[in-house]
């Protein structure tokens, strides 16, 4: 199952499963998609964070980390969004478009098993900050 929602960046694809993401998309299936998260406590069992850098983790808004095991997270601070996810938990995401193109409305909506519109509807943003996490420290991607 699908789902098309505005995240706390842009509008994107959840699903528990990042296969049907990849297959929506047209990407290779094992590509690693991002996990959106409503509270850092999920990430206990994909990895193990850094003491040093739980806190700078705990305040980022807008960010994606890449983990030294090459997966990535972002803790959802949107309201509106985390009222959604707080319900799931945890769920992939994507953009919405296809894998290098620009975003299209109708051929998000068409791709999607759900639509999920709040009082903002569908409007694209920034792309969120990117941050690779070391033992000790951050570096900058994107």
């Amino acid at each position: 199952m699908v789902f098309l929602a505005q995240t706390d960046t842009t509008v994107g694809f959840l699903s528990h499963s990042y296969k049907d993401i990849n297959t929506i998309k047209s990407r290779k299936l094992n590509q690693r998609v991002l996990l959106e998260t409503a509270n850092l406590s999920y990430l206990k069992s994909y990895t193990r964070v850094p003491n040093v850098l739980k806190k700078r983790l705990r305040r980022q808004e807008k960010v994606t980390f890449i983990l030294k095991n090459k997966k990535s997270f972002r803790v959802v601070r949107d309201q509106t969004h985390l009222l959604f996810l707080e319900k799931f938990g945890m769920l992939y995401s994507s953009s919405a478009n296809l894998s290098s193109k620009p975003f299209c409305l109708q051929w998000a909506k068409k791709m999607a098993d759900i639509l999920v519109i709040d009082r903002r509807g569908y409007q694209e943003k920034d792309a969120s900050k990117i941050y690779k996490i070391s033992e000790i420290k951050l570096r900058k991607i994107r």
